[in-house]
């Protein structure tokens, strides 16, 4: 857009320039506006090589999901290997039981020790299919966090490579960052026009999402503000979360699947120390909460067996 602008400027400036402007300044001026269309171009074709960094990153973490669940999936193996040799043992064991139980009865002895013998390697088959199937749910969920991450990233692509949004990873949680200066003007909580326009393409992504709890985060650099409105950062984060909630719910998505929170200056994701740190921790985020069934949890000892 800026180069087509650019073009049209220059465009309407030659009819002006030819009847008042010697061959030389008009030759000087063109010499300088192709100047500035290569600077534009070159500005640009930067901008992709970032985007183009960004969805390389985001590939590398799709790598490390898929990895994770091979490992999972090797220690199911490991799990279903133990199970049936524990069955195996137990067949055994009830055979040789009955075997003795006969032998012991016509001697008169008692056969409670084998019995409890018994109990024991039940006990432990059962231990191990329960074992088995936490690491069966622990796997299904984090197949479906894979799949959900690489859904988003597909879905999200125009918004990613415009630079308005990035996805990542965060404790085991997806993240939607938005840049504050695309929904915000400074110390203001109403969201710009620009603003809207990328929230309704959040909002219309979002409202696609089953069961699926939203938490929009708001988040400030440490420049302190203290307005009659606005005391602390505290209070502008968290108006600007709930001002992003209600227009969200006005776009179609189901209020009861929102909430919102402020996080002021404390939930940092840069250095504060410079200018570009500070934009980075002016941001809006919305959590995507694991549900129940993505929150099992792996017994130790099928991890260190």
């Amino acid at each position: 857009m800026n180069v087509a602008r650019t073009l049209w400027c220059v465009s309407l400036s030659l009819p002006l320039l030819t009847g008042c402007i010697t061959r030389s300044e008009h030759d000087k001026l063109m010499a300088e506006a192709a100047q500035r269309l290569q600077q534009t171009q070159q500005a640009h074709q930067a901008q992709l090589a970032a985007k183009d960094q960004e969805i390389t990153d985001l590939q590398t973490r799709i790598g490390l999901l898929e990895g994770e669940i091979a490992e999972r999936d090797k220690r199911i193996g490991e799990e279903q290997a133990k199970a049936a040799d524990l069955q195996r043992k137990l067949d055994d064991a009830v055979a040789l039981n009955e075997q003795l139980r006969n032998t012991l009865e016509r001697a008169g002895k008692s056969v409670d020790k084998l019995l409890t013998e018994k109990g024991d390697l039940s006990k432990a088959l059962q231990d191990s299919k329960d074992r088995l199937e936490e690491l069966r749910k622990a796997q299904a969920a984090a197949q479906k966090r894979a799949d959900l991450f690489k859904s988003l990233a597909l879905k999200f692509k125009k918004m990613i490579d415009s630079g308005d949004l990035k996805i990542v990873l965060r404790d085991g949680r997806m993240v939607l960052q938005l840049r504050n200066e695309v929904l915000f003007d400074p110390g203001r909580v109403d969201i710009k026009e620009a603003g809207k326009d990328a929230l309704k393409e959040v909002a219309t992504i979002l409202s696609t999402l089953d069961d699926r709890k939203l938490q929009v985060a708001g988040h400030t650099d440490n420049v302190p503000i203290s307005t009659g409105r606005f005391p602390s950062n505290w209070e502008l984060s968290t108006a600007r979360a709930v001002n992003v909630v209600k227009y969200l719910v006005e776009q179609g998505v189901q209020p009861a699947e929102l909430s919102a929170a402020g996080y002021s200056e404390y939930d940092p994701v840069a250095d504060n120390e410079s200018t570009d740190g500070k934009a980075k921790n002016r941001r809006i985020e919305i959590v995507l909460q694991p549900n129940i069934g993505e929150l099992v949890q792996v017994p130790t000892e099928a991890l260190t067996n």
